[in-house]
């Protein structure tokens, strides 16, 4: 058997289409799976008991399931629930952040366990508000300390988002299955493919690690 990896430039620019699909749907789950971790993290440190238990179950049962499962459900299953249909895209969004949400809670958990409590005791002696010593005191600090794990989560979730193909969603992987398929090439275009998700997801990498160091030689001083 001959191999023609020259047979990807002719594809390059489905390829290329691919990849921007994979990371703009990466940055919109990071976004709107970010901003959900927080609120979790709040409501499962929260004095509330009835928070503290709703959001532990969430977190435990969406890290304790397949993620490939709980977009099967949500494309095929909430559609019937909701009484209309959702496009591969909207079903993506919806699993991805769901899950990134949960995997994040744990990483903003942690990191607002390690504020200060008398930094929270200032805050009520100034007279603050709780949605200002949230946004203002805790919430900088938090995500200062959580840097490095929500970037790694990140490249996780770039890496994680080939599984939307599976839902006929126009991603990199998709695109390469397909020219795979049609060209009886799949060594050369799935190689290609491989090699395009390490050389983005290497350097975000090494970049966790260089980050991490800068911020605790920070939070050393």
């Amino acid at each position: 058997m001959t191999y023609n990896f020259a047979i990807i430039l002719k594809f390059q620019h489905a390829l290329l289409l691919g990849l921007w699909m994979t990371v703009k749907l990466t940055l919109i789950c990071a976004v709107l799976g970010c901003a959900l971790g927080f609120l979790l993290s709040l409501a499962r440190t929260s004095k509330n008991p009835v928070l503290r238990g709703a959001s532990s179950v969430y977190v435990e049962f969406f890290r304790g399931t397949p993620v490939l499962i709980q977009l099967f459900w949500i494309f095929f299953c909430l559609p019937l629930l909701l009484g209309f249909e959702l496009s591969n895209l909207a079903s993506g969004v919806i699993a991805l952040t769901l899950y990134t949400g949960a995997i994040t809670s744990e990483t903003f958990r942690a990191s607002l366990k390690s504020v200060g409590r008398e930094q929270l005791d200032a805050c009520v002696a100034l007279g603050l508000s709780a949605w200002t010593r949230t946004t203002n005191v805790v919430l900088p600090q938090a995500v200062l300390r959580a840097a490095p794990t929500l970037l790694s989560n990140v490249v996780s979730l770039f890496k994680e988002s080939a599984l939307v193909s599976a839902v006929g969603m126009a991603d990199l992987m998709f695109v390469g299955q397909n020219i795979s398929n049609n060209t009886a090439h799949p060594v050369e275009v799935l190689t290609a493919v491989a090699l395009i998700y390490f050389v983005i997801a290497f350097p975000l990498t090494r970049a966790v690690t260089v980050l991490e160091q800068r911020i605790l030689r920070r939070l050393a001083v």
